[in-house]
């Protein structure tokens, strides 16, 4: 198989699953609160993790180390915080559209500092596309546009973060490091930065929680799908094809939300999301475009 049509369709079946996370959240939010979950999640990744791939990464020098430091930082604990803090703040609607500007961000930050990221008019017609797309799902049939500067400006944040965890993987896959001991890595420094917060913000859910069956297939799906397997794979789908062309399936992330969500909580389909899913595919298409 092509080697960039293997990294197109790693990238494809990653987005799969993470556009299920909302769902699985969603159901979550009721027994845990999101410090919880993330902590959860990335601790049973990093079980998971370590049990298939039991060797340590090594520590070549401090340099290195701190590429690993930063990707746990920004894209683990900030992204994750900063999301799901904003949404206490503004509209879900608001998130999801400034969050859906990272790969833009991505594309900036992997052109000024990747020298071999080349931006080119076709992606920035496919960036406005899939972003007119994710919007059509975002505000569906009722368009409600409330500015709220706090959480906005938070949500801006979070788009940054995920921005600037693509620039440091892409750095990253460049060294001699298997990419589940790299990913592994991440994970750890990433519930370094999480457990302070969890401590200040405190434990809120009891021993109960964790014996109700729908709690822990969506703590499993979230732990060992959407973290342990999905993380590497994303670092693997970066590798292959690159900062900005990887980050562009971050818009297919709404698509599969919806699609869960018609399937799992028998939400219903709508004109504006199926056109919204349609502008998002051919944004994707085009900006690959050579």
């Amino acid at each position: 198989m092509n080697k960039e049509l293997t990294g197109h369709l790693i990238a494809f079946g990653t987005v799969f699953i993470w556009g299920i996370t909302f769902v699985s959240t969603k159901i979550l939010l009721t027994s845990f609160t999101p410090a919880e979950i993330l902590f959860i999640r990335f601790s049973l990744g990093f079980a998971a993790l370590f049990i298939i791939y039991p060797k340590f990464a090594p520590v070549y020098n401090i340099k290195n180390e701190l590429l690993f430091i930063l990707a746990g930082l920004f894209g683990i604990f900030l992204y994750l915080i900063l999301e799901n803090t904003a949404l206490s703040y503004t509209l879900a609607s608001n998130v999801g559209l400034l969050v859906s500007i990272s790969p833009f961000i991505s594309a900036l930050l992997a052109y000024l500092f990747l020298k071999d990221e080349k931006l080119k008019p076709f992606f920035f017609l496919g960036i406005v596309l899939a972003l007119c797309g994710t919007a059509m799902i975002i505000f569906n049939e009722t368009i409600v546009l409330e500015l709220n500067p706090i959480g906005d400006i938070l949500a801006l944040f979070a788009a940054a973060s995920w921005a600037v965890y693509s620039l440091f993987v892409k750095k990253i896959s460049f060294l001699n490091i298997h990419p589940i001991q790299s990913t592994r890595k991440i994970f750890f420094y990433g519930l370094l930065f999480t457990l302070p917060y969890l401590l200040w913000t405190g434990i809120k859910a009891d021993m109960k929680a964790f014996i109700i069956p729908s709690n822990i297939l969506n703590l499993m799906f979230l732990g060992f799908g959407a973290s342990a397997l999905c993380f590497v794979t994303w670092s693997q789908a970066v590798r292959i094809l690159g900062t900005v062309k990887t980050s562009i399936y971050i818009y297919f992330i709404p698509v599969m939300t919806v699609i869960s969500s018609i399937i799992i909580l028998d939400e219903k389909l709508t004109l504006y999301s199926f056109a919204g899913i349609i502008l998002i595919i051919l944004g994707l298409i085009i900006s690959d475009k050579k």
